[in-house]
């Protein structure tokens, strides 16, 4: 994919901070899009970022996790998990719409909207640098480390 720039956001985080990409300026990040807190594939995806959130900071990107959940729901998940990242809440989807997540999805049989697990990677200029669309959660966080260590 060639490079295109992160849309400028602004949204409540954990820890009562704020996702700011302007201010993330500078910084290299991952953005992962997740479904639903508390859910199976969420909190091994989310463990699997806490594992390996010493090497993300080793290799100076931060992580952050963000869903439509509310803050109040994210901060009851991050502690249950002991996240050491911050969870981005996005209930109006601006950020889901601004990522084109969003997706039909097949559950029980029935058509519903839905987050579609995705992933990308921000470079210090601001640009989406890599993204990763319908992730299948085994070994993807390890892909991810893979790829920002190439990050200059």
């Amino acid at each position: 994919m060639s490079k295109q720039p992160c849309p400028a956001l602004s949204l409540p985080t954990t820890s009562g901070g704020l996702f700011d990409t302007e201010a993330l300026k500078g910084q290299a990040f991952v953005l992962y899009f997740y479904p639903k807190d508390n859910t199976p594939g969420c909190t091994t995806e989310g463990n699997d970022f806490r594992i390996h959130h010493e090497a993300f900071e080793a290799a100076h990107v931060k992580v952050f996790g963000i869903s439509r959940d509310s803050v109040k729901s994210h901060e009851n998940f991050k502690t249950k998990q002991c996240f050491p990242f911050e969870l981005v809440s996005d209930p109006e989807e601006i950020a889901c719409e601004a990522f084109g997540v969003m997706k039909m999805k097949n559950m029980y049989g029935k058509q519903v909207r839905g987050v579609e697990r995705s992933t990308f990677v921000i470079d210090r200029a601001g640009d989406i640098v890599r993204e990763w669309r319908g992730v299948k959660v085994p070994r993807h966080v390890e892909e991810v480390l893979d790829f920002v260590q190439t990050l200059k």
